[in-house]
């Protein structure tokens, strides 16, 4: 009696054209490999990740490029995915709160299944494109908003739903998907394509394709808000100091950017608020508060223009 294999070949496998789905050749004794040998595997592939979002840097430059006139209008950011893409897209949107000061109410984050979902699995919630659009309409989004779509498949019901009411709302539509040729990639005005591959274990994109679009959102949201002024030089300057780690962190960046003493640092962030920004504009301008939050304002944020330094293009 000849028993099948315990692993099957491609041959006893559906056809599927997503490359994320595919098993990958090179590891079919994954389980067989020693902890070192298994940890070094694991940790190679994920290589892969950083050469598709660096392939996908003109993508997603012109969504940076195409977003930032809304954003400057005070449009909102909004994220949508399934599973471990609506994950990172809710961890991309939070954290914009406290390392940028961006208003929370103007960063949503969307996941199949809602809240609940964030922590455990909700069985079959991605597969209603109904309620991805139910979702999409219930934020109210509209022509001044910004909606990043993100789904390893592309192929995935409920976001290609919110996709589409996004767009049909007028919003403009980023969209991130690690297969070429999927529908919401062709659904979004600005498609990005993060082409990972097969996965060491087969079909679980939790690994190097959800490390790519966690690269990417990081690239993407941090490009939009280096363009909108929220950092000087490389310096983040529109930290707020809400906390003791931060309280330390808007001291150091404020003495950088200066120059100025311990003491004189501590004193403009005091008046400033602990608003970074505020302070560097006073101490280099010599300022008070409401002066320099006046010609912030007036510079559209931009700590350099209220400096008088200008903005170079490149």
């Amino acid at each position: 009696m000849t028993l099948p294999p315990a692993v099957p070949g491609p041959s006893a496998l559906p056809a599927d054209p997503r490359r994320t789905e595919a098993v990958d050749p090179g590891h079919a004794d994954l389980d067989r490999l020693g902890v070192q040998a298994l940890v070094q595997v694991l940790a190679d592939d994920q290589r892969a990740a950083v050469e598709a979002v660096r392939a996908a840097a003109p993508a997603l430059a012109r969504a940076v490029e195409a977003a930032l006139p809304r954003l400057a209008d005070g449009g909102r950011l909004v994220y949508l995915g399934a599973g471990t893409s609506g994950r990172l897209g809710i961890l991309d949107a939070t954290e914009l709160t406290p390392t940028f000061s961006w208003p929370p109410e103007r960063a949503l984050g969307l996941i199949a299944g809602g809240e609940g979902a964030i922590r455990q699995a909700v069985e079959g919630a991605e597969d209603d494109p109904a309620l991805g659009e139910a979702d999409l309409r219930a934020v109210g989004v509209g022509p001044g908003d910004v909606v990043i779509a993100v789904a390893a498949s592309g192929t995935t019901p409920y976001v290609l739903g919110a996709a589409r009411a996004a767009r049909a709302a007028g919003a403009l539509t980023v969209g991130l998907a690690n297969n070429p040729g999927t529908p919401l990639l062709a659904a979004c005005e600005c498609p990005v394509l993060l082409d990972t591959g097969p996965e060491v274990i087969s079909g679980s994109t939790r690994l190097k394709a959800g490390t790519a679009q966690k690269i990417a959102l990081n690239t993407l949201s941090s490009a939009l808000m280096v363009r909108l002024g929220k950092v000087y030089g490389n310096l983040m300057v529109d930290v707020r100091a809400s906390n003791s780690k931060l309280a330390a962190r808007a001291l150091h960046l404020t003495r950088h950017a200066t120059g100025a003493g311990e003491a004189e640092a501590r004193a403009a962030l005091d008046a400033a608020g602990g608003h970074v920004k505020t302070a560097l504009v006073m101490l280099r301008l010599d300022l008070g508060a409401p002066e320099a939050e006046a010609r912030l304002a007036a510079a559209g944020g931009h700590a350099r223009t209220a400096l008088g330094e200008g903005l170079e293009e490149g």
